[in-house]
């Protein structure tokens, strides 16, 4: 009988190799994150609106997911490594810009530099991975451990940031880059393979514009309508960004080398695995970016303490690695990304239930049970984009998956993070006869009320502090509801297979 040839594994060299990706990608997802406990400070030092809080927050996403699809094809033409690496410098110029701003503007600018920066770097990493693991088997293993980096590094961003800023000032959050690009540009040019796409055709500069176009408009128009107040901003972006989506998709279908291959999508699998992933980051990061202001403004923990009370989340993201393999091979990979969804809605539920009470315990336990549930529900849907996609179209397949991360992102503290401002406002109840500059304060966030009250003001600081917790269960509850819809969609769409018994030991 015919025997079809095994796969070539991966030795040492490649599982080093791998180490220097998963330190680039938990770096981004660092950034992405490191910045929600220096709120406070940052706001004391630079005094941003809540507005232009949330953009500090949030362009560095808004900018990676804008150009992922842009630059993994510009990956697959100059080479991935080549492009990994000169990314890797402009980072570490960025992050020094950061670390230094002067203002809030400068400081915003910044981290979209820091974006643009990211985009380049994150997109050679899947599609690296790919060509240092042939075996399947061990690609699962090393997309696991890829994606546990990236949970992780979101979760550790909030530690990291709290025990610099216990020592240093905020900008410091930014400074830590440099050494570990340093580390990540010499590493990489040792260790990592180059690779591009022989048959890679020219890059659609019309379709680059487009996919930008498409994705940061509607972001904003949803954080406006959110956060902000409904005005014409709101309706002229939605349509900017609809339009341009439109017109995006069309191209893509007359194109004989696409940006993004959306015939992809026509694969059940693939978009129900991008759906669901895209929704359980959303959840999960959405949350992350106004608990870091909670437990410092409302349990008032020091940075550092704070960072430490949003470990279990992360411990709990990294034992996804052990618990992966069993769960693909009882459950099937449809099912287990839906348990793992609807794992991470009953923490969001635990979250929400818990906030007002004294212990943290049982906020802990919730945190932790939606960092097993997300980590889970996130790992096993990029291995799902990934396989369910064809071997020729793995790199396409790998940026959309990316993308649907880092709009996850986006949206998660752009939406949830409006959601959050907009409940506290209409929870705040502001006594008459207040003084207006505290009225001021109040009104605009919790951090703004926290930095103009006194200790005489320990009342009016109480009513903000309630206003943001109530703000915050309720959303907790609005994401959990949308990982129960995430839930159903990878029940119904993503095949679940059971997986034979060698392959759950591989994937362990």
């Amino acid at each position: 009988m015919h025997q079809t040839p095994t796969p070539a594994r991966a030795g040492r060299r490649e599982w080093f190799a791998l180490g220097v990706l998963i330190l680039a990608v938990t770096l981004l997802a660092i950034d992405g994150t490191v910045l929600y406990l220096a709120v406070p400070a940052m706001v004391a030092d630079l005094a941003p609106t809540a507005t232009q809080i949330l953009w500090v927050g949030d362009i560095y996403s808004f900018v990676l997911a804008g150009l992922l699809v842009t630059m993994g094809n510009l990956a697959d033409r100059i080479g991935r490594k080549r492009l990994l690496l000169l990314g890797s410098v402009g980072f570490g110029i960025a992050s020094l810009m950061a670390a230094f701003a002067p203002s809030a503007e400068v400081l915003i600018a910044s981290r979209a530099l820091l974006g643009f920066a990211g985009a380049t770097i994150m997109p050679s990493t899947l599609s690296i991975i790919r060509n240092l693991f042939h075996d399947p088997i061990q690609r699962t293993k090393a997309i696991a451990i890829w994606s546990a980096g990236a949970m992780a590094g979101g979760a550790i961003g909030p530690l990291v940031g709290g025990a610099l800023l216990e020592v240093f000032w905020w900008g410091s959050v930014f400074l830590i880059n440099v050494p570990v690009i340093a580390l990540i540009i010499v590493l990489g040019a040792w260790l990592l393979p180059e690779s591009k796409n022989p048959d890679a055709g020219r890059i659609d500069l019309l379709s680059a514009a487009l996919s930008v176009l498409a994705i940061v408009p509607i972001v904003y128009s949803v954080k406006q309508a959110v956060g902000s107040a409904v005005d014409w901003t709101v309706f002229a972006a939605a349509a900017l960004g609809l339009v341009a989506g439109w017109l995006f998709v069309r191209r893509q279908r007359r194109l004989a080398t696409p940006l993004v291959d959306v015939s992809l999508f026509k694969i059940p699998a693939f978009s129900g695995a991008v759906a669901s992933n895209a929704l359980a980051i959303f959840a999960f990061f959405g949350l992350l970016f106004f608990f870091s202001q909670y437990l410092q403004l409302v349990r008032g923990y020091s940075p550092f303490w704070a960072g430490l009370a949003e470990l279990p989340a992360t411990i709990a993201s990294l034992a996804v690695v052990a618990v992966v393999g069993v769960a693909l091979s009882r459950l099937g990979r449809g099912r287990a990304i839906a348990v793992g969804l609807l794992v991470g809605a009953v923490g969001l539920v635990t979250v929400g239930l818990t906030a007002e009470l004294t212990s943290f315990v049982g906020t802990g336990l919730g945190l932790a049970v939606i960092g097993l549930g997300t980590g889970l529900s996130a790992t096993l849907s990029t291995d799902a984009v990934v396989s369910s996609a064809p071997p020729a179209r793995a790199g396409a397949a790998s940026s959309i998956a990316e993308t649907a991360y880092e709009l996850g992102i986006a949206l998660g503290i752009g939406v949830l993070g409006s959601l959050q401002v907009a409940m506290y406002r209409n929870g705040l109840q502001i006594p008459e006869g207040t003084a207006p500059e505290a009225r001021a304060a109040m009104e605009d966030s919790l951090a703004s009320a926290a930095g103009v009250l006194g200790p005489a003001d320990g009342d009016l600081l109480a009513i903000a502090q309630h206003a943001f917790t109530h703000g915050m269960q309720v959303t907790a509850y609005i994401a959990a509801g949308l990982l129960l819809v995430a839930a159903l969609i990878a029940w119904r769409t993503i095949p679940s297979p059971k997986v034979t018994e060698d392959v759950s030991h591989g994937a362990h």
